[in-house]
């Protein structure tokens, strides 16, 4: 029996795609972006500024000098999203959220299930895995309007993802904040949903993969290609042209070696939560690393500490609590 496609490898040449999508997603960040650096954060509880404090002294990595730069206007911070900022992938959190206001059935939603079990297992992020998640993605919102998603979006972020940011990488992105630069966030997930986190937790803005409308209605198209591996880089490059920066003095931040592009792009690439390959490689090139995964110190990096059948049973269970929820 053969392999459903989603879950068959497939290859593709992607370099036109990737730069049109990194102008794309560049031309639609500059459009939504805050006025300035501040932004609207959410406050924190006492417990939470806590973790800030001691997350940025897990520090891995030769002594650095005062950093970032306070007053380089220069300069600006780019923060990959998933497994970065947040953990787990924001498109399963928000096709769960769809799937809870009846915007596709079961069977979609054990498909959602299934690949957000795989994301946790392996620990990495696969192009083509999360490009299907993406296919399914744009055929539920085909037809419906741009203003509809991002509602539902801001409902979204509450119930599903608010809770799943990574104190200490939030703390690194407040610091650039602080210093007066600006804080992009560079994700593959949709440019909406990547606009609405950045400014739920103060940052300027988002560059993220644009999905194509037309009078306000999604397509079912995408601008290029989903921003992922090169396109990010190409994202990054055209908006630091756009925005006058000089990538040597900037910073970038990831947890996955598809983000190689993006981080050697700038002066300074942090390793976040890394996954073996980015590990391996940000120590042969000396570049910083930062792991705020509990239990993650020496052994098993690269594979979350909810891998193995219980992240495949989690997410099997999460499809059943939900369907029992509609009943």
């Amino acid at each position: 029996m053969a392999a459903p496609g989603w879950l068959t490898p497939r290859r593709r040449s992607a370099t036109a795609r990737s730069v049109l999508a990194g102008e794309a997603s560049a031309e639609a960040a500059r459009k939504t972006a805050l006025t300035g650096p501040e932004g609207p954060a959410e406050a924190g509880t006492e417990e939470a500024d806590a973790e800030l404090l001691e997350a940025l002294e897990a520090v891995e990595g030769p002594a650095e000098p005062a950093f970032p730069v306070a007053g380089d206007d220069l300069a600006a911070a780019f923060f990959d999203l998933d497994n970065t900022v947040m953990q787990g992938a924001a498109i399963f959190h928000f096709g769960r959220g769809l799937y809870k206001r009846e915007f596709f059935r079961r069977r979609e939603l054990a498909r959602f299930a299934w690949q957000q079990a795989w994301f946790r297992l392996a620990g990495v992020e696969d192009p083509e895995h999360m490009q299907d998640a993406r296919d399914s993605a744009l055929s539920i919102v085909k037809g419906h309007r741009v203003s509809e998603l991002m509602a539902i979006g801001e409902e979204i972020y509450d119930e599903y993802m608010a809770e799943r940011i990574w104190p200490g990488t939030r703390a690194l992105a407040q610091a650039h904040l602080d210093a007066g630069q600006k804080v992009w966030l560079v994700t593959a997930a949709p440019v909406e949903t990547a606009t609405i986190i950045a400014r739920r937790l103060g940052l300027t803005g988002a560059l993220g993969t644009v999905a194509e409308s037309v009078d306000g209605v999604y397509t079912g198209r995408l601008v290029g290609e989903p921003l992922h591996g090169p396109a990010k880089a190409e994202a990054v490059r055209a908006l630091a042209a756009a925005e006058g920066l000089e990538l040597e003095r900037c910073a970038a931040y990831s947890d996955s070696h598809n983000d190689i592009p993006m981080l050697s792009l700038v002066g300074h690439p942090y390793a976040i939560n890394p996954d073996t390959k980015l590990r391996k490689h940000a120590r042969i090139n000396d570049w910083r690393l930062r792991d705020y995964r509990t239990g993650r110190k020496a052994v098993k990096v690269g594979v979350p500490a909810a891998a193995g059948v219980g992240a495949i049973a989690g997410g099997a269970a999460a499809a059943i609590a939900l369907h029992r929820r509609r009943k």
